[in-house]
C-alpha cells in the first residue's frame, strides 16, 4: 500500500458494536479454513524471511519462483509481465472452472523495507501476533490468496468461469510497471477481491469499500535575482510570491467531498544576500471524486494569475498518481455481503473508506462502475504498516480465510448481490 498507514483518513461506516450471528457458518468452508491455519503461518514465514523491497530484483525473483510453483500446484496456468519501472515481474495465474463468472484475486508482493531487513527482523510470533518486514502489508495478503486457493481445492469448488490471481512487484512505488496490466485484466472481471491488510485502527477487523486517489501538485515561481542589500528593488522575490500563492491556494480542498490539497515541501533561494530568483513547492492531493482532479487544476491555474510580486512567472501543475476507488453501490453491496458472512461467525466487520490509495483504484472502471464489483482489504488484520512494529493478528487468519473463500464462492454463483 502506498504510504497508507501514516496518512490514513479513515471513516468507519459500520457500527462497532458486536453483531449476533445472522445464520450458522458454512461448516464445510469453516473446516477448510481452519485446516489452513498452520500451513498459512508456514507460508507467511517463508515469504517474510525474504527481502522483497520494491526494486530488490534478486529477492523479488526468489519469491516469484515460489509463487509460480504454488499457483501451478493449485492448477493455475501462470504467465509473467515485466514491471520495467523498478524491476521484477507481475505474475498472472488463471484457472478455468465450470461456471461463467470471472473473479480476480489481487495483491502485491513487494514491501517498503530494505535489503537486509528480513535477516535483522525475521518472522516471529509472540502474544498472538506475527512480526516481520511486510508481514501484513502485504505478504499476509499473498498468503491469504494462496490458502484461499487451497481451501477451494479442499472443497472441490470450481463454480467460477475463470479464477485469476495477480501478484505485482511494485505497488509500494505506485505500481508504475503493473498498473496497466491490472486495469486490463480487471476490465474483464465480474468481481475483484484485493488483499491489502485491514485499514481500520490497528488490530480492527475491516474491509475497504472506497480509497482516495493521489495526485502530486507542483507550484513553481520564476522571479529575478538581485543583491539583497545593494539593489533589492531590482529583484523580483520568488520566495515572497511563492508564499503568496500558497496562501491563495490553501482552500482548494473540499471536505464535503473528501478532497484535500496540502503543501508539504518548499525550496527557494541560494544565499542569504541574494533576492531569490526561483522557488518551488510540492503538495499532496487526495480525493474520492474523480472529477475533483479537473476542478483543482482549473481553479488553481485561475487563482495563480493574481500575483503579489510583479513580473514573476507562476506555474501550477497536477500530476496524476493512483486513481481512487470511489464510493459506488457495487463495492458497498459487496462490503455488506462481507459483513453478513462475518456475522455468521458471530464477528463484527467494519466497512472503511481510507485516505490512502491501493491497486483497487486501477481495477476500478470509471466507465463501468458496477462491473467489476471491487472489495479491498481482504488480507490479514494488522497494524503499524511500513514500520518496524508492523504486525499481523494470528487469530484473524481463520475468519479472514473463511470470509474470502465464501466471497469467491458466492460471487461465482451470483448470490448475495
Amino acid at each position: 500500500m502506498r504510504t497508507i498507514a501514516s496518512s490514513l483518513a479513515l471513516t468507519l461506516l459500520a457500527a462497532l458494536a458486536p453483531l449476533p450471528a445472522l445464520s450458522a457458518p458454512d461448516k464445510a468452508v469453516l473446516e477448510a479454513a481452519e485446516a489452513q491455519n498452520g500451513p498459512y503461518r508456514e507460508t507467511l514465514k517463508g515469504l517474510v524471511d525474504v527481502d522483497t523491497g520494491t526494486g530488490d530484483v534478486p529477492g523479488l525473483s526468489k519469491v516469484e519462483a515460489v509463487l509460480t510453483k504454488r499457483l501451478e500446484a493449485s492448477g493455475l496456468t501462470v504467465s509473467t509481465r515485466t514491471a520495467p519501472a523498478f524491476g521484477g515481474n507481475t505474475l498472472i495465474g488463471t484457472r478455468s472452472g465450470t461456471g461463467t463468472r470471472k473473479i480476480l484475486l489481487l495483491v502485491h508482493y513487494d514491501t517498503v523495507f530494505g535489503t537486509g531487513d528480513a535477516a535483522k527482523r525475521p518472522y516471529t510470533e509472540r502474544d498472538g501476533r506475527a512480526y516481520g518486514p511486510g508481514v501484513a502489508d502485504a505478504k499476509g495478503g499473498v498468503a491469504m490468496i494462496l490458502h484461499v486457493l487451497s481451501a477451494l481445492e479442499t472443497l472441490r469448488f470450481d463454480g467460477y468461469g475463470t479464477l485469476t490471481v495477480v501478484f505485482n512487484p511494485d505497488e509500494e512505488r505506485g505500481s508504475r510497471g503493473s498498473r496497466d496490466e491490472i486495469a486490463r485484466i480487471a476490465r474483464e472481471q465480474y468481481v475483484v477481491l484485493s488483499f491489502e491488510p485491514s485499514f481500520a485502527e490497528a488490530g480492527v477487523d475491516a474491509v475497504t469499500v472506497a480509497t482516495k486517489g493521489i495526485n502530486y501538485a507542483s507550484l513553481t515561481v520564476k522571479g529575478r535575482a538581485s543583491h539583497a542589500g545593494g539593489a533589492p528593488e531590482a529583484g523580483r522575490n520568488a520566495v515572497v510570491e511563492l508564499a503568496h500563492q500558497i496562501l491563495q491556494l490553501q482552500d482548494l480542498g473540499d471536505p464535503s467531498k473528501g478532497t484535500s490539497l496540502h503543501w508539504t515541501m518548499i525550496q527557494g533561494g541560494t544565499k542569504p544576500n541574494i533576492i531569490p530568483e526561483t522557488a518551488k513547492a510540492e503538495g499532496d492531493m487526495r480525493y474520492f471524486v474523480p472529477s475533483e482532479y479537473d476542478r483543482i487544476l482549473t481553479e488553481a491555474r485561475r487563482i495563480v494569475g493574481a500575483h503579489r510580486v510583479p513580473d514573476t512567472q507562476v506555474t501550477f501543475d497536477l500530476a496524476r498518481g493512483r486513481p481512487p476507488l470511489p464510493r459506488n453501490p457495487a463495492s458497498t453491496s459487496l462490503g455488506d455481503r462481507a459483513k453478513a458472512i462475518y456475522a455468521e461467525l458471530g464477528a463484527e466487520l467494519a466497512l472503511a473508506e481510507i485516505g490512502g490509495g491501493t491497486d483497487a483504484g486501477y481495477a476500478f472502471q470509471p466507465d463501468s462502475p458496477a462491473k467489476p464489483a471491487i472489495l479491498e482489504s481482504l488480507g490479514i488484520v494488522g497494524g503499524h504498516y511500513h514500520s518496524t512494529d508492523e504486525f499481523a493478528v494470528l487469530a484473524s487468519i481463520t475468519p479472514r480465510l473463511y470470509l474470502a473463500t465464501r466471497l469467491v464462492m458466492e460471487a461465482a454463483q451470483d448470490t448475495g448481490r
